[in-house]
């Protein structure tokens, strides 16, 4: 199953009613199905798992369906819910439906009726999230012009059809891969497709350090920004300006949420993903942010439309869809879905 899978949580003390729904979600409907015994492992299982959609039974020990329904509403009130109960009776259905249920099921359970509803509720939950969405703000830190276009390019065309607000800080202005002014001029053009605002440096190229100056200039930048997420180089790089942007990174976005490490061209084997962000519809947008850079596509091999639509491809093998982009995430908090949950809508 692929990430874009639809995501529910089963809850109910019943392991067998639990199986069994399991397994027709699973079979059926394709849902990737997490499942927990009662009300109150439910909760620590969402803020886990972040469903789709919840089911739950309505009698359970500790944490009852109703009072589960309740604290969702209270903590994540976009997700769809599902009550599931043996006992048909109008108390229990206005019940219910007081406390906000998105569709009230009667046990047996009608399979087809609970595929309906959960694949329904599926759709109708992540367009309460993206409506809900407060927008991120981004920064996305590389050593060179055009670094950050190359590792998440797609992602920050996905960031700004989301409307959020991106920064792109460059430390150096490339002077020993080409001219510095064209590369200037390149970065703001590329800034400019994607509404981005632009910090554009002057420390040398290849010599950039990974601490002291470097730290306080990405430091600076954040104190000013406040961003939410910060993508950046990998430490397993064979280019030592790589390498130093991603340690001085870590450490002036030290109380930033998220922070995640894109691949270069220069990334060595031992760069390992543990995120894979679907770009099917942005990648497109991608290469027109790369064809910006002119100077450099006639001779840099790895910026060739063919080149980085077969990375992309080849990455898709373990994200889904056609072409993804891979992130080493260094630290995440529940923001980081924003863009991604789009990528997915929209792929």
């Amino acid at each position: 199953m692929s990430e874009d899978s639809p995501r529910v949580l089963v809850v109910d003390d019943d392991p067998d009613v639990a199986l069994l729904v399991k397994t027709v979600l699973e079979r059926r409907a394709g849902c990737i199905v997490d499942v927990a015994g009662d009300g109150l492992s439910a909760v620590e299982r969402v803020a886990a798992v972040r469903p789709d959609v919840v089911v739950t039974d309505i009698e359970m020990p500790g944490l009852s369906g109703l009072e589960l329904l309740a604290e969702l509403r209270r903590t994540v009130p976009s997700v769809p819910v599902v009550v599931m109960t043996a006992h048909v009776s109008v108390e229990y259905a206005v019940s219910a439906l007081r406390a906000q249920a998105d569709e009230f099921l009667t046990k047996p359970l009608d399979n087809g009726k609970l595929v309906e509803a959960v694949m329904r509720l599926v759709e109708e939950g992540r367009r309460r999230r993206e409506e809900t969405r407060k927008p991120e703000r981004v920064l996305a830190i590389g050593a060179h012009p055009d670094d950050v276009e190359i590792g998440v390019g797609g992602l920050l065309a996905a960031h700004a059809r989301a409307q959020d607000e991106i920064t792109i800080l460059t430390l150096s202005r490339g002077a020993r891969g080409g001219d510095a002014d064209s590369r200037q001029n390149e970065s703001l053009a590329s800034a400019d497709m994607l509404g981005a605002r632009l910090f554009l440096k002057d420390l040398v190229d290849t010599e950039i350090s990974g601490g002291g100056s470097t730290v306080r200039i990405i430091e600076e930048v954040v104190q000013e920004v406040q961003p939410t997420i910060v993508y950046t180089h990998s430490s397993h790089d064979r280019h030592q300006d790589h390498r130093a942007v991603s340690e001085a990174t870590i450490v002036a976005t030290r109380r930033v949420g998220t922070v995640a490490c894109y691949q270069s061209p220069s990334s060595t084997i031992d760069f390992r993903p543990t995120r894979f962000v679907r770009i099917d519809h942005f990648l497109d947008d991608k290469l027109r942010l790369l064809e910006r850079f002119g100077s450099q596509t006639a001779s840099r091999d790895y910026l060739e439309p063919d080149f980085v639509t077969a990375t992309a491809r080849y990455w898709s093998r373990f994200g889904g869809g056609t072409a993804v982009e891979p992130l080493e995430v260094v630290r995440e908090t529940a923001e980081f879905i924003g863009a991604h949950e789009l990528t997915r809508r929209e792929s």
